[in-house]
């Protein structure tokens, strides 16, 4: 459990420095696999937020922004947690 939290820890010390809420941008890259693509667009839990996909040149990998209002670097690091159950997804 200690492990998970100094994970997270450098990434909270940064986002603790700006001021909340705010627009924050997720970007990830996934397998173009439907199931993938999904299951990252679901991590955006607003209807305001916007989602954007962009498909790579060899249409093998499929690149989601995710922009969202959020109120806190701890709601932030909870997305990137839970976005941390999706096999093969990269965070950027």
């Amino acid at each position: 459990m200690a492990k998970e939290k100094d994970e997270y820890k450098g990434l909270k010390s940064e986002l603790d420095k700006l001021s909340w809420p705010r627009l924050y941008v997720f970007k990830f890259i996934v397998n173009a696999d439907n199931k993938k693509v999904a299951q990252v667009q679901s991590l955006a839990s607003s209807e305001t937020a916007e989602v954007h996909l962009n498909t790579s040149k060899t249409g093998k990998f499929v690149s989601i922004t995710i922009k969202e209002v959020m109120i806190s670097s701890d709601e932030v690091i909870k997305k990137y947690k839970k976005a941390t159950d999706i096999e093969g997804l990269i965070a950027l």
